[in-house]
């Protein structure tokens, strides 16, 4: 968002919070709460490109809910994010800001697994050799997408984050990216040479021919066929289509930052790191890593002690 539709969106902010507060009975806690997710949501938006308000719909709406169930956040904190969600876009219907409430059909999406899905090393190697492969004719399409995936495996980042990258946070000269995270937040990432190769490739051959359907000073790194910011549903589909034709079976680009982290810890980096890496507020919240890397070696025990 410009900083004008930014203001006139905080301005929206403002008068939902004090009709929560006046209206609805709410306590003072509930209402910074409600306010917090939907300032959220707004984040989120803003990723996607959404210039105001009146862009919400109701697959964004599922989108955010979306990307949150599959980071692992509780059901009953999603159901409280989706009341949230609904009440802000009931508001704007009825204060006239939007036609029609795309909160009206929101429902919380079904909850994660207890441990984090891990794509094994093999369908890692399987998923790269095939992009790699589909990439050798330098066609834009798949150089993009080869550096979709090598990014998202890389440094372990959400597929927002990814979505919303712009040319300029990326230094090739240091292999770092910095992303912009939940609450707003900035962190440097880093990638490893393959990433960096994918990269030199896209922004050489693959970008500028997508560029020239581009707007005039259009920044983001990836770009549709149609010259726009890529959007979190087409890579999502993207690595789904990747990682179901591997034994690994199911799974999205949120599968790719469990494994980032999972391969990390196995490797002996410190938790503390990766939970940097990953831009995680608490250090429980990685922790979750550490059990599926003592569940990964006691099957490697179980299948190998010969008195196990």
């Amino acid at each position: 968002m410009t900083s004008g539709q930014a203001e006139r969106a905080n301005e929206h902010l403002l008068a939902w919070r004090q009709h929560l507060a006046d209206g609805r009975g709410f306590s003072s806690n509930t209402v910074k709460a409600y306010v917090a997710d939907v300032t959220d949501l707004l984040e989120y938006a803003a990723t996607l490109g959404f210039s105001s308000i009146s862009d919400l719909n109701l697959d964004t709406l599922r989108q955010w809910l979306f990307q949150l169930s599959e980071g692992g956040l509780e059901k009953s904190s999603l159901a409280r994010k989706s009341a949230s969600a609904r009440s802000f876009t009931a508001w704007l219907l009825k204060s006239g800001l939007i036609e029609t409430d795309p909160g009206l059909r929101l429902r919380i999406p079904k909850s994660s697994r207890t441990l984090p899905k891990v794509v094994s090393r093999e369908s890692l190697a399987e998923i790269f050799a095939r992009l790699g492969e589909a990439a050798a004719e330098n066609e834009p399409e798949r150089l993009r997408d080869l550096l979709a995936v090598e990014l998202l495996y890389a440094g372990g980042i959400r597929v927002s984050e990814l979505a919303g990258l712009n040319v300029g946070d990326l230094d090739p000269s240091r292999n770092l990216m910095t992303v912009l995270g939940k609450g707003a937040k900035q962190r440097a990432v880093p990638y490893g040479q393959p990433a960096a190769d994918a990269l030199e490739r896209w922004l050489q051959r693959g970008r500028p021919a997508l560029a020239a359907n581009s707007a005039a000073g259009e920044q983001s790194l990836l770009l549709s066929s149609r010259g726009r910011r890529i959007g979190v549903r087409q890579i999502y589909e993207l690595v789904a289509g990747l990682i179901a034709a591997t034994p690994s079976g199911k799974g999205g680009p949120h599968a790719l930052r469990h494994s980032a982290a999972t391969h990390l810890l196995d490797g002996g980096a410190d938790l503390r790191a990766v939970q940097e890496l990953l831009g995680h507020s608490s250090l429980s919240t990685t922790q979750i890593y550490t059990h599926v890397s003592i569940e990964r070696l006691k099957q490697g025990y179980q299948n190998a002690h010969p008195r196990a």
